[in-house]
């Protein structure tokens, strides 16, 4: 009974999350209510709370969602060049920056009003560190093996800079997608020392 209620539970979640995707993508983060993603999802407003306690939280949860399916596309375009650190670097973060520039979601927290009290933005830059450490946690085991010939400290460096100038990038873009790449992958390589 136990696994039942945990499934079900977990596709309550889910559901409530993917209302709350489409509110945020249709009308930005501001203007997303409870209410709305509780109408949305066919439960109760209360349910929504229950299930997240606050907006905040949902946001929360939503990213975190987000940064998962990025993380399994990045590990994807990772995982095909074993080898050549330049080359995974190139196709992850090129991965990263497309996959954020079509992203509704992304959009509608990028576009929304600055300074609110409740403002999702904030998670991708003064409240970031979970979105970080999912990152940083998942190229370091990656690293770990396809970069072992680098030093510890190196490849902790190398780890640090091309999530933090691929979020900084994600949020603040300056040049297309692929020249962006290629230069973080620079930078990457070169702290690496390889």
């Amino acid at each position: 009974m136990t696994r039942y209620r945990e499934s079900v539970r977990s596709m309550l979640k889910e559901r409530i999350l993917d209302a709350a995707y489409e509110q945020v993508a249709a009308g930005g983060w501001d203007r997303l209510r409870m209410t709305h993603v509780a109408a949305t999802a066919g439960v109760s407003r209360q349910t929504v709370y229950t299930e997240y306690g606050s907006k905040t939280a949902l946001g929360e949860a939503l990213m975190l969602r987000e940064v998962e399916r990025f993380l399994l596309g990045i590990q994807e375009e990772l995982l095909a060049r074993p080898g050549d650190l330049r080359a995974a670097v190139v196709a992850a973060v090129g991965y990263t920056l497309r996959s954020a520039a079509d992203n509704p979601l992304l959009k509608a927290i990028l576009t929304s009003a600055r300074g609110a009290q409740d403002d999702l933005l904030a998670l991708l830059t003064t409240r970031s560190e979970p979105v970080l450490d999912i990152a940083t946690a998942m190229l370091t085991e990656y690293a770990k093996g396809a970069w072992h010939t680098v030093d510890p400290e190196s490849r902790a460096l190398a780890v640090e800079a091309v999530v933090r100038l691929t979020v900084s990038h994600i949020v603040q873009p300056t040049t297309p997608v692929e020249p962006t790449a290629e230069r973080i992958a620079e930078i990457t390589v070169r702290v690496a020392g390889i």
